[in-house]
């Protein structure tokens, strides 16, 4: 027996995971496959470099650890999430886990899984569902303190000086738990200097193309900008193609903090056209499918797992690069 959820279905979640082994992919008619622990996974989509490494990670650590994975693409669409989890408990897969598009709007299907006897871990990103009995764990970085982080840089950078300090803010995609911690989390730790003021603050969406539009807007808007603040690498990256066709220099004539520290991010932040960059790690999958395999044997898992993260200045970026994996 593999998990000891719902006592009272125990017979017939015996024979889902008999017939899940037996299901989809290659590995399915292999020898004693009906012992293969099932994961369904809804991923955002591929907006980023980031989520990009996200994914692979989850995949090739399924790959490793014997599971059998099966994935899910939403495309930034909440509806594409809960279409897919409800696909996933028709098809009695063991365990679900996603990384929600936004915050709210889960409880209803999160509700369906556990009636069901199917454990949820939550991965990057949260929920705000009052019953936190629905989900098993949540898996990611602690938001906040990542834009608290990017804040205490900045003011640590203007401390003791008087003039005032335009900032203009790419946010993450609207109702998303990073976009609404970041923020939060930035905001509270430049509260303390009056002369740091967010002058404009608007979605990038977290893809590139679009902070390139948005940042182009700010250009034109609020000549007088002195500090980028993104929500991700590739808005930030994108705001830098703006900086430049404005004849401006990115790092220089305005400094930016971006969040993520991928490839193409610590390459900008190692040439000097990002000042700071607060770490996210993508690499999520070896500790999912960890705690998938806890949770379908029934064993009691923390409700929140951290991501390990840091910082990087320009001088880290040059010694760390060579080193990055996504």
């Amino acid at each position: 027996m593999r998990r000891n959820y719902a006592a009272a279905v125990l017979g017939g979640l015996m024979l889902v995971s008999s017939l899940a082994g037996c299901g989809g992919g290659d590995s399915g008619s292999e020898s004693g496959s009906d012992d293969k622990l099932v994961l369904g996974f809804s991923q955002v989509g591929a907006e980023s470099g980031w989520r990009t490494a996200n994914t692979k990670s989850i995949q090739e650590s399924a790959k490793a650890a014997g599971i059998e994975l099966k994935f899910s693409d939403a495309q930034g669409k909440q509806e594409n999430q809960i279409s897919a989890i409800r696909s996933f408990i028709t098809q009695k897969v063991d365990v679900i886990a996603f990384s929600p598009v936004v915050v709210s709007g889960w409880d209803a299907v999160l509700k369906e899984a556990k009636d069901a006897g199917i454990p949820v871990i939550l991965t990057d990103r949260a929920v705000d569902a009052q019953d936190t009995s629905l989900y098993e764990s949540f898996i990611g970085s602690d938001f906040v303190e990542e834009g608290k982080k990017a804040g205490e840089w900045l003011a640590k950078e203007y401390e003791g000086k008087t003039e005032p300090v335009n900032i203009v803010e790419l946010q993450g995609t609207t109702g998303s738990a990073p976009a609404l911690d970041r923020q939060k989390g930035f905001a509270d730790a430049i509260a303390s200097n009056p002369n740091l003021k967010i002058v404009k603050s608007q979605t990038g969406d977290f893809k590139r193309a679009d902070g390139k539009t948005v940042m182009e807007t700010f250009l034109q808007s609020t000549p007088d900008i002195d500090v980028l603040y993104a929500h991700n690498d590739d808005m930030g990256l994108g705001a830098i193609e703006a900086i430049e066709a404005a004849g401006k220099k990115p790092g220089t004539d305005i400094k930016i903090i971006t969040v993520d520290a991928v490839k193409d991010g610590m390459t900008a932040l190692a040439d000097g056209k990002i000042n700071y960059i607060v770490e996210c790690s993508p690499l999520l999958g070896p500790q999912l499918m960890e705690l998938a395999k806890k949770v379908d044997a029934g064993e009691t898992v923390e409700k929140r797992v951290l991501t390990k993260e840091t910082t990087f200045t320009q001088e880290q970026a040059k010694t760390e690069l060579p080193n990055r994996q996504y």
